[in-house]
């Protein structure tokens, strides 16, 4: 057997529509205000968390199925993203970005569920290995997300 397998970060901004998925709301407080509507963060401020943009995911994918080839053996590796820090930077983020009219957006209403949930979370990973088979950083902050999303996805403009 010969492969390669990667454990992807939670990826930001995806593209569609608000779902349930448990880490749904990552991409939903900056989607949803970039394209003029409302947001609910159903967690604290103060979690931090592992993100790449959708661009990212796909270079890590095609970098995998480029390199996977090991000599008959499996290997796997950690994303190589960046702990983009708190939602408080994500926030400043959205505000140097699109403006304090759109970060407004971003309604604060604790869930509990959703907040057991991602407690649960890892917060560190060793990206050690991933560096070592050739895979590179991911956006280095939430504005390079943000900048990604507003380029791919709405055509470079968003709602002001």
């Amino acid at each position: 057997m010969d492969g390669i397998g990667i454990r992807l970060p939670t990826i930001c901004i995806r593209p569609g529509l608000p779902n349930k998925a448990a880490s749904g709301f990552f991409s939903n407080i900056l989607r949803e205000p970039l394209a003029g509507h409302e947001a609910v963060l159903p967690v604290s401020e103060d979690v931090r968390h592992w993100h790449a943009s959708p661009r990212s995911a796909v270079g890590f994918l095609i970098h995998a199925r480029d390199h996977g080839h090991g000599g008959g053996r499996v290997r796997a590796a950690s994303h190589h993203a960046r702990p983009l820090g708190d939602g408080r930077r994500r926030d400043r983020s959205l505000k140097r970005v699109a403006g304090d009219k759109v970060a407004a957006r971003i309604k604060r209403r604790p869930d509990a569920f959703i907040m057991g949930i991602v407690d649960g979370w890892p917060r560190n990973f060793d990206a050690s290995r991933a560096r070592k088979l050739g895979f590179t950083t991911a956006e280095k902050t939430f504005d390079d997300i943000i900048r990604i999303h507003i380029e791919d996805e709405l055509g470079g403009k968003f709602a002001a």
